[in-house]
Formats: structure tokens, C-alpha cells, sequence
């Protein structure tokens, strides 16, 4: 759905961004994460066409950005980080303009404009100015012009910034179900936005890409181990010396009481050795009764400041 080759923007010496490449999968709802001037309002913009890049290709629905312009476009809706609104008109009439910007016929204006409403929960403000909204509402309006002529991307730039908690729960779940029908990209440098809302993340440093994954994957590649947690009923001495045995393990220690003879566990092992499962059989195979056991990760806090405080820090793919 959208593919970025070999991207590269410049401000006159600055180099901004350098030689970024990645792939957004139809229906998919990535996160670009970065700390302030990484890049990644620079990549939104070139990504829909707002501006140039220096070198590199970018197409969106199979249209390029640059050579094909208006058809890719149409493809696209874009909040930019700062909403674009007209604050003398009503909620109504703005979604109405810009439908028209978009060369939307007057029958789909009408029925878009009470769709994105609904969609948006605007209903009780359709006909207040929006100079009257507060922060919040006026971000949901910029949502809301973004999907009305029904594009199949969705590009967000900071969407949550400077609204009030509430409104930020409320927005990420609108965000969330948005992601049930379009493809999005999320810009952001608050790292529960991703693990709440997205798939899959790209960090970016200094202009450059310096990990794409799950955030549980890059936790996992970074540490080079898997951590694993189970509560288990049994002997925990004989425990400890069990899951100490098992191929793959590196490490044990308990780390709960739970009560009635049931004791919590953490175990780092070596990834892709199948380590649950062998713990898993050998709890088993011992006569002890096993009441979880479930892989944890790094925080993405974790992962955010090894990938983007590190001098050292390589591209994780």
C-alpha cells in the first residue's frame, strides 16, 4: 500500500532524513516513533506529496508521489501535527468545504459529512464553531476531514499531542478503529501510542531508521534473550533445579509467593530454542501443576532509549 525507497531530504546542507526505506502493509497501522527532529515529520510530509524529497521513491496504491501526484493523493488522508481549520465555520460546513477541495460530488459531501460525524462522535457539536471546540474536539474535526472523501491511507502526525487525558484514550480508540478499514501511519514521540495502538513500530534517530519490528520482536533481538514468566505449583527448590536443566535455559529465579504452595518464576533463555514449550513439558512431565507461563519483553521505553542513546546502536531489520 505504501512503499518508501532509498528517501533522503536535505535543507540546504542539512541532511534530514538519509536513505530511509520501508514497507506499510495494507490494513496495517504502524508506528513511527522518534524522539524530537528525528525526522519524522519531515518523512509524513514527503509521504503525502506535501513536499519533495532530495532522492528516492515514494508510491502510495501503486501511484508515485511525485510523478503522480493528484491520483495518489486521492489515496491519502493526512492530519498534519497542526490542524489545518477554519475556525468561523461549523463543524458542518468545514467537513462540507473540504469535501468540495477534494472534487467530492454533492450527494457524497452529504452523506460522508454525516458519516465522518457519527464516526467521529461529533454529533452534538455538527452546527458549533469550531473556535468554540476544545483541543480535543478540534482534533477529532481534523480526523474527521482527513477520512470524508474515504481514503484508503491514513497519515496522523503527533495525534494526541496537547489534548487532555480523557480525550487522548478516546482518541486512540477512534484512531484503533479507524485501523479496522484503512491503512495508517502513525507519527509520534509518546511511546504508549504504539503499544497501545499499533502493529508494528519503526524507531528513527537523527534521520535514520534504526529498528523495524514488533516491539516484543526488538525486545527480544536486543536483550538476545527471551524472558519468560510462570507461576507453578510444587517442590521450589526441585522447581528451580527442573527449569534450570532445561535445554536452552540460561537463568531461573523466583521472584513470588503466590500462596498455597505456588511459587512465580523468571526465566531468561536462549530465542527461537522453544523454550516455553520445554519448560511447558517438563513442569508436566514432573506432576506439578502449571497456572501460567507467558513471554514477556523489554518496555518499548526500554527499547526506545537503547536504540536512540546508544553510539553503538545498528539497524535491527
Amino acid at each position: 500500500m505504501i512503499e518508501i525507497e532509498n528517501v533522503t531530504k536535505y535543507y540546504g546542507d542539512f541532511q534530514a532524513i538519509s536513505d530511509i526505506s520501508f514497507r506499510v502493509e495494507p490494513g496495517e497501522i504502524l508506528g513511527f516513533l522518534g524522539p524530537n527532529g528525528a525526522g519524522k515529520t519531515t518523512t509524513m510530509k514527503i509521504i503525502t506529496g506535501f513536499m519533495p524529497a532530495s532522492s528516492g521513491t515514494v508510491s502510495v496504491a501503486g501511484y508515485d508521489i511525485m510523478t503522480e501526484s493528484l491520483e495518489a493523493r486521492r489515496h491519502i488522508g493526512y492530519l498534519p501535527e497542526t490542524v489545518p481549520l477554519y475556525t468561523d465555520m461549523t463543524v458542518k460546513d468545514y467537513l462540507t468545504f473540504m469535501g468540495k477541495i477534494r472534487g467530492m460530488s454533492s450527494k457524497n459531501i452529504a452523506r460522508r459529512t454525516s458519516e465522518v460525524i457519527d464516526i467521529c462522535r461529533l454529533g452534538d457539536y455538527r452546527d458549533s464553531h469550531i473556535s468554540k471546540l476544545s483541543k480535543g474536539f478540534r482534533q477529532r474535526v481534523g480526523i474527521a476531514q482527513s477520512i470524508v472523501h474515504e481514503p484508503d491511507v491514513l497519515i496522523l502526525d503527533e495525534p494526541t499531542i496537547g489534548i487532555d487525558p480523557i480525550q487522548v484514550v478516546e482518541t486512540r480508540q477512534l484512531i484503533k478503529d479507524l485501523g479496522e478499514e484503512h491503512t495508517v501511519i502513525i507519527s509520534t514521540h509518546i511511546l504508549p501510542e504504539v503499544s497501545m495502538i499499533c502493529e508494528r513500530v519503526i524507531i528513527i534517530h537523527e534521520g535514520q531508521i534504526v529498528a523495524v519490528d514488533k516491539p516484543e520482536n526488538l525486545a527480544n533481538r536486543l536483550r538476545g534473550v527471551e524472558r519468560i514468566e510462570l507461576d507453578v505449583k510444587g517442590n521450589r527448590r526441585k522447581v528451580l533445579d527442573e527449569i534450570l536443566s532445561v535445554e536452552g535455559v540460561q537463568d531461573v529465579e523466583q521472584t513470588d509467593t503466590l500462596g498455597e504452595g505456588v511459587f512465580s518464576y523468571l526465566v531468561e533463555g536462549d530465542v527461537g530454542q522453544e523454550t516455553k514449550s520445554k519448560i511447558a513439558s517438563t513442569v508436566i512431565h514432573a506432576g506439578w501443576d502449571l497456572h501460567r507461563l507467558e513471554s514477556i519483553g523489554m518496555s518499548l521505553e526500554e527499547i526506545f532509549l537503547r536504540l536512540t542513546t546508544s553510539e553503538e546502536a545498528s539497524k535491527v531489520e
